[in-house]
């Protein structure tokens, strides 16, 4: 990981550059809660009004997120396409797109080998996941939230990017900025969601000091889910959007609160 910018557009935005073997193709980058222009509980940790709220449906100004969402499009290489995100397994193919199209569609996760297509996951807890052929040829982002998880989001993304590239295409990932392994506290449902799917994946639980409490890791239980098929370059994980609050907007922390943006894209 690496706090400078994937490109020279991106030299003035504070964010996050992940640290991953892919080709110079890839370019990628994660927002921070600094950058913009929303205040309030979408501001600074101090209050200051430099917010860099992405999210339309949280309660902030419009015209906050309407610059803020301006200044991030004008420093990447082309279009960002939006999601309207419901914690399903849908993928969307970006490469689809129509010239002018404003309508969002609604799904969990995209893919693209269109270069200059931007593609970006909206999170403030859930975990980002940002996924290349290490040659460089198709790109994919995925919001992974526990129901998403358990529901196969991850593996529906990798299908559909082996299915444009073919089975023994080598894809490599980086997980971003989410809550982590020990403020992510579960219940015996949460937990039952995964385990009754596969006993091996309770070593991502913890018994809580709760009963019927767990310490759930979703870094973990994604890569499992990874492994499962065949992608074991996984990369990131170690950010927790709960303990780092002058960096990251977390809803389970603060429950009014912004989103960041993990982004890919594929250059000319």
């Amino acid at each position: 990981m690496t706090n400078k910018p994937a490109n020279s557009g991106l030299a003035q935005l504070p964010g996050i550059a992940p640290d991953w073997a892919v080709s110079d193709r890839v370019g990628a980058f994660v927002t921070i809660r600094t950058g913009g222009v929303s205040a309030g509980e979408f501001g600074a940790v101090d209050g200051r009004p430099i917010g860099l709220n992405l999210g339309e449906h949280v309660g902030d100004d419009p015209v906050a997120v309407r610059e803020n969402r301006a200044r991030l499009q004008a420093a990447l290489p082309g279009p960002i396409c939006w999601l309207q995100q419901v914690h399903g397994i849908t993928v969307h193919h970006a490469d689809t797109a129509v010239s002018g199209e404003v309508k969002v569609p609604i799904a969990d996760a995209a893919i693209t080998m269109r270069a200059g297509q931007v593609l970006a996951i909206m999170t403030a807890d859930c975990l980002p996941l940002l996924l290349a052929d290490v040659q460089g040829r198709i790109v994919g982002a995925v919001h992974a939230g526990w129901r998403g998880l358990a529901a196969g989001v991850i593996e529906a993304t990798v299908d559909a990017m082996r299915a444009r590239l073919g089975e023994d295409a080598e894809l490599a990932c980086w997980l971003g900025p989410a809550i982590g392994p020990a403020s992510f506290e579960v219940g015996q449902d949460v937990m039952e969601a995964f385990c009754d799917q596969d006993a091996r994946v309770s070593s991502a639980f913890v018994p809580g000091p709760i009963e019927g409490k767990y310490w759930g890791n979703l870094y973990a239980l994604a890569r499992l889910r990874l492994a499962s098929r065949g992608v074991t370059r996984a990369g990131g994980g170690d950010l927790c959007t709960v303990r780092d609050q002058a960096r990251f907007y977390s809803h389970r922390r603060d429950r009014r609160t912004g989103r960041m943006a993990s982004l890919v894209w594929l250059l000319a």
